[in-house]
């Protein structure tokens, strides 16, 4: 049930979010398996469980954990054009006439809506993590665009969501690398071994590091010749290793052995009872660590009104 990545995104209004509205709200947006002719479908899913009792909403510590699935048809573009060009061949060898663009169009559309059917189906699933009393709302993913899929859907399904991406004051690549060329991070925050260094110009050169003395010469006359940290591998009070990089995009998030063992003991034998007891500790462990991390980098900036 640990979270890989995470999002943040910050509430701007009061809604209410209590596991009963949730629930119904979701159960408007199922998921379902795409039929013979979509190219795919989205839709809530349960979180903890299966069959059709499972609740689509997992509650606690107040706490609400959601997740949502989409389904494919995957169509290589590489067979739609090798199909495509055959056709256009055939029509112009036979018929002695030029295939224009409107006709090219409405070909790939036959070729494509005839393949369909036979075309594989790949399933994906997103997390989220719901904190009504923060005010917060953590997506388990790396990418602003499936984000966004279950952002978007939830709001269909709310009616509103009224969100942002959590915003900090100052610039974080200015604040990663200040910490970087002081190596010296804010309290309960350590600085690992990987880092990507990137030049401030418009044609300017990537540098990654892993398994790196960030303290070294050569880093620093990176940073010396004008190049910002954009991404940094952290860890923070023993529980969390993590990279950030400048867009507060968190990555490769791994909990440590201490609060892994926890949970299993916590959880017992049953499996729901390790995912609870899991996802439990997960959340009280981000509702320190956000904050933290926000503050480390400057303080949230909120926008007025909020």
């Amino acid at each position: 049930m640990w979270f890989r990545n995470l999002l943040v995104y910050r509430l701007t209004q009061n809604i209410s979010l209590d596991p009963e509205t949730l629930e119904a709200a979701l159960a408007s947006k199922p998921a379902r398996p795409c039929a013979s002719q979509e190219l795919n479908t989205y839709g809530f899913v349960a979180p903890f469980g299966k069959g059709e009792d499972a609740p689509l909403v997992h509650a606690s510590e107040g706490f609400l954990l959601i997740a949502a699935r989409k389904e494919e048809r995957i169509l290589p573009s590489s067979v739609v054009n090798d199909a495509l060009k055959e056709k256009i061949d055939e029509i112009e060898t036979q018929q002695m006439r030029k295939v224009y663009k409107k006709e090219r169009e409405q070909l790939k559309d036959e070729i494509v809506q005839s393949f369909l059917p036979r075309a594989f189906i790949r399933k994906s699933a997103t997390y989220a993590a719901i904190a009504p009393a923060l005010g917060l709302i953590w997506v388990d993913t790396s990418s602003a665009k499936r984000a966004e899929d279950l952002l978007s859907t939830l709001r269909e399904a709310l009616g509103s969501l009224p969100i942002r991406p959590l915003a900090i004051k100052v610039a974080p690549a200015a604040t990663l690398t200040s910490w970087v060329q002081s190596q010296q991070a804010s309290a309960g925050f350590q600085i690992l071994d990987e880092c990507e260094l990137r030049d401030t110009h418009e044609d300017g050169g990537t540098v990654r590091c892993k398994r790196q003395d960030l303290a070294s010469d050569e880093i620093q006359r990176h940073l010396g010749a004008g190049k910002q940290v954009t991404q940094l591998g952290l860890a923070w009070q023993d529980k969390l290793s993590f990279i950030l990089d400048d867009k507060l995009i968190i990555k490769r998030l791994r909990f440590e052995d201490l609060l892994q063992e926890q949970a299993e003991q916590d959880g017992g034998d049953d499996a729901l009872g390790q995912q609870d007891a899991s996802f439990t500790l997960m959340m009280l462990t981000f509702a320190e660590f956000i904050p933290a991390l926000t503050e480390a980098l400057g303080g949230e900036e909120i926008l007025q009104g909020i």
